[in-house]
Parts: structure tokens; C-alpha cells; sequence
């Protein structure tokens, strides 16, 4: 069905992830409540499938299930599971393709599922190469990043493509009218980082970006709020990415040694709890489950897969905004608009590498 219909549907690969089809189908049942219009064409083992559904408390009629009898492993080679053809996730893939259905989504193996809707769904006319997107928080609120894996080296004509995508990314999903965009950087100055970087930051400040174009940012930016979205290549995006996750488990495992250090200390995580409870919320990994290979003809959205329930109804939700607010002709109206790329072409371009799972998020645990 095509994106943005009245009766948007979703193909969900049941058989991705560390619990699946558990955790899959508890997490339809929560997103059903949230996307009251949406149809879900669920893909795998029918019989281990039909009872979970049957369990739940709002899949009734919402819900078809395509039989597959093909699982990708985690540990499969991109180029093997191109060879499943009845593997649930590949015929979710195929289900976007054929138009059956508007987006996809799936918990499985990533480095497969990034080959897959590659090679099936195919690259958007007018991008040269697709980009993985991902939600964080950030002092400010939440910050858009990408590319954080897809590509691990890349030219000037991709960082704007990115940008380009990164700002309709945000306007989608987070709602921001005018989102911010910065290029990562060595530094802020406009005569830090190479020809790459100069060359982008001079393409998007001509074009219609131009006033939302912050212009270079810095590792702690991220962080800091400074733009709402952060374009940089794959390499970097990836290293930045687990650098800030694993800050963040840092953190929360010093709280949680500060506070069982003594009694007294244990008295005083009892009443600092209430402002604790608000920043495990806040720093909640199920709040950005969800990243999204933008640049493809459909939603494809990468849920984490060691995630929960509540996890994966977030990457539905996702998935659900791209669908419903047309983000594809959105960016295909982004891309006619910004004709200054062309300049860009004529670089070189760079070589292709393997994509590099984004790292699963582990939930942070204060206190006691």
C-alpha cells in the first residue's frame, strides 16, 4: 500500500531478535493502541505466531500473518541471507517492494537487512547512497544523527544528501518546523577539516538548508544540543555513537556505586530517587529504539535486538510517523529543490564498505 494511505501498512519481520516472536508481538499490541488506523502483515512461524496474537488485547483484525518457513540468523552473512528467499525478514522486505506494504521493520540482523532492502527496495532516484538515522538525547531535548554505519567513508555530495534527509528525518519524526543541522568536525572554525567537510559546509549554506545550517560541530555538541540534526559519515557516526553509550553506562554504573557506598549513602539515594526515576526515564534506550536507513523507495526501520515490548513499540512508532507524514515524497521534494548537489557530482566517489550494526542499547540502572 502505497505511503501515506488512508489504511497505512507496516511489514513486520516477527522472527528478528534476541526475543523474538515474544517480544515482537507484545510490542504490535502496544503500538496498535498508539496507531489505531494501522495494519500490521506479520511474517514468520504461523504457529508460534497465531497464539501470541490471539493473547493480545487490541491485534484483533489488525493483523495478518504471511507464513515463512526461513529465519537469517544473527551471525548470517549478508550474502547468505540473500539466498533465503522465505526468510521472514526477506519477505517483509519483498512486501515494500512489491507495495504490499509502506515500511518495514525488523529486529534481526542488521548487516542483512541493510544488503536486503538495498538490493529489494532499491536506492531513491536522485540519492547516491542510503544513510542510517538514529534518535539520542541530548541537553536540549532529542538530536538526530547519521550516518552511524551505513557508510563508512564518504564524499561531499553524500554529506549533503544526509543533511538533506537528516532535516526531513526531524521534521517527521520529532515534529521541529525549523531543525538545525551541523557537520561534525574537528573543530568549529570554518577552516577546520578537510576539502570533504568545506565542500559540504559550502553546498548546504547555499542551499535551501542554508539558514537552518549551523555550520561545523564538535564531539560534545552531540551531546550538548547544540543542532538538532549531526551529519557525518559512517565511520565516525558509528565511534561517536558507542562512545556517548558507553559514557552513559559509565554514569549510571558511578550512581549506582556512589549510592550503595555506605548507609548514609543509601539514605541519600532514597531521597534523591524521584529526580533519579526522571533521569532513567529520560536516558531510557527504548525511548530511541528505532534506526532508520533513510534514502530508500519505503520506510525501513532497524529496532534493536535485544529490546523489549515497550522498546519495539518505539520503533514502530517510528516507523509509523515516517509512513503516515510521507517522508519519501518529502525527501524526494527536499532532493528536486536542492539543485546545488550538482556541483558535487563531479567528485570522486568513495568507495563502498561493509555497513556495521548499530550496538544495542543497555538500560541504565540507578540505585541499589
Amino acid at each position: 500500500m502505497a505511503e501515506g494511505a488512508s489504511v497505512p501498512v507496516l511489514a513486520v519481520d516477527a522472527m528478528g531478535g534476541d526475543h523474538a516472536p515474544e517480544s515482537i508481538i507484545a510490542g504490535l499490541d502496544i503500538a496498535a493502541v498508539r496507531h489505531p488506523k494501522a495494519m500490521f502483515h506479520v511474517f514468520g512461524d504461523e504457529a508460534l505466531i497465531q497464539p501470541l496474537i490471539s493473547k493480545g488485547k487490541h491485534l484483533a483484525g489488525r493483523v495478518v500473518i504471511c507464513p515463512t518457513t526461513e529465519i537469517i540468523a544473527d551471525d548470517l552473512k549478508p550474502t547468505a541471507a540473500l539466498r533465503l528467499r522465505n526468510a521472514s525478514m526477506r519477505r517483509a522486505i519483498d512486501a515494500v517492494a512489491n507495495g504490499e506494504a509502506a515500511g518495514v521493520i525488523s529486529a534481526g540482523n542488521t548487516g542483512a537487512m541493510l544488503a536486503l532492502a538495498k538490493i529489494v527496495i532499491k536506492t531513491m532516484a536522485g540519492i547516491d547512497r542510503p544513510a542510517m538515522a538514529a534518535i539520542g538525547p541530548s541537553a536540549k531535548g532529542d538530536v538526530v544523527m547519521l550516518d552511524l554505519g551505513a557508510n563508512m567513508i564518504c564524499d561531499a555530495r553524500n554529506l549533503v544528501e544526509f543533511a538533506v534527509m537528516g532535516e526531513m528525518f526531524a521534521r517527521t519524526v520529532l515534529g521541529l518546523p525549523k531543525p538545525t543541522i551541523g557537520l561534525l568536525n574537528v573543530g568549529s572554525e570554518e577552516m577546520k577539516g578537510d576539502e570533504t567537510l568545506k565542500r559540504a559546509a559550502e553546498a548546504l549554506r547555499a542551499g535551501p538548508i542554508g539558514p537552518q545550517f549551523h555550520g561545523f560541530v564538535e564531539g560534545h555538541d552531540i551531546a550538548g544540543g547544540t543542532v538538532d540534526v549531526v551529519v557525518t559519515d559512517g565511520f565516525t557516526g558509528n565511534v561517536a555513537l558507542k562512545t556517548g553509550e558507553g559514557a552513559l553506562r559509565l554514569v549510571g554504573d558511578l550512581l549506582k556505586r556512589v549510592f550503595t557506598a555506605s548507609i548514609s549513602a543509601k539514605l541519600a539515594y532514597v531521597l534523591a530517587k524521584p529526580g533519579l526515576n526522571r533521569l532513567r526515564e529520560w536516558l531510557d534506550p527504548r525511548r530511541y529504539n528505532g534506526a532508520v536507513l533513510l534514502g530508500l523507495n519505503g520506510v525501513v526501520v532497524k529496532s534493536h535486538g535485544g529490546t523489549d515490548a515497550e522498546g519495539f513499540a518505539h520503533a514502530v512508532d517510528v516507523a509509523m510517523d515516517m509512513i503516515v507524514n510521507r517522508f519519501n515524497e518529502r525527501i524526494r521534494d527536499g532532493l528536486r529543490q536542492h539543485d546545488d548537489r550538482a556541483a558535487l557530482v563531479a567528485e570522486p566517489a568513495a568507495p563502498v564498505a561493509t555497513p556495521v550494526a548499530p550496538p544495542v542499547a543497555t538500560p541504565i540502572a540507578f540505585g541499589p
